[in-house]
């Protein structure tokens, strides 16, 4: 059975941090374990890799020098489920609730031990491998998805996605039967730079309908909410793998 996809490539870690040793000791940490790193001294450059190039975990500064560490992780949030680890000196009880409250899945308190720091991580990309391996298989008999594997059939044959294509129909079917807004596709599959590029969702529906065999005039699978959204309406099958 071909794959959409190669075989996932090492696990990304995003560190925003404006201080250039913590970046270095915890780039080369995080290195010398075989991880991708992408490194950001701004709150506007970190969003801007995450959008870009994405990550499986996001290692997020508070004290930054273009803006609040928590106006990031709140913005962040709009679009991104990513587990993101703030480092912080706010050692206080009420500081950290508001942090979790914000959207962070857990924290460090400055100074910080590197191996506790790498323990955390190591603890979210576990998680991370878990859903990944459980996730929802679609079949009616003529298209089969599964998530996990990343692959798609329709009548037994292997079907090639891109990407993004595979990133949009993950979306959908993880959501199957609830309108995803159009804003929110466009935030997840491109990036929140191109929420008003309506015409890159369209064009991208279409070739994934194409490649599913599915009908727009009479979808089986996709259905369109014009100027609100997408829906996923297969039905039959639709479990844990």
């Amino acid at each position: 059975m071909s794959q959409i996809v190669d075989s996932a490539p090492a696990p990304r870690v995003l560190i925003i941090d404006d201080e250039p040793h913590i970046r270095k000791l915890i780039d080369i940490s995080l290195r010398s374990q075989g991880y991708l790193t992408l490194l950001a001294a701004t709150g506007q450059e970190g969003l801007s890799l995450l959008a870009g190039r994405g990550a499986d975990v996001v290692v997020l500064d508070l004290g930054l020098p273009d803006r609040d560490g928590q106006d990031v992780l709140k913005e962040l949030r709009r679009w991104s489920r990513v587990p993101v680890i703030v480092l912080t000196v706010r050692s206080g009880e009420e500081e950290k609730v508001a942090l979790l409250d914000a959207g962070a899945n857990d924290y460090v308190t400055k100074p910080f031990g590197i191996e506790e720091l790498m323990a955390r991580i190591r603890a979210f990309l576990r998680v991370s491998n878990l859903r990944s391996e459980t996730g929802p298989v679609f079949d009616d008999g003529t298209l089969h998805i599964d998530l996990a594997q990343r692959e798609v059939q329709v009548l037994g044959q292997s079907v090639i996605l891109t990407r993004k294509e595979f990133a949009l129909l993950a979306l959908l079917v993880e959501q199957s039967g609830r309108l995803v807004p159009q804003s929110q596709l466009l935030r997840e599959v491109w990036g929140p730079t191109h929420q008003e590029d309506a015409h890159y969702l369209r064009i991208l529906v279409g070739k994934l309908r194409h490649k599913l065999g599915d009908d727009a005039s009479a979808p089986r699978y996709i259905v369109t909410e014009p100027g609100v959204g997408l829906r996923f309406v297969g039905k039959d099958r639709l479990g844990a793998s």
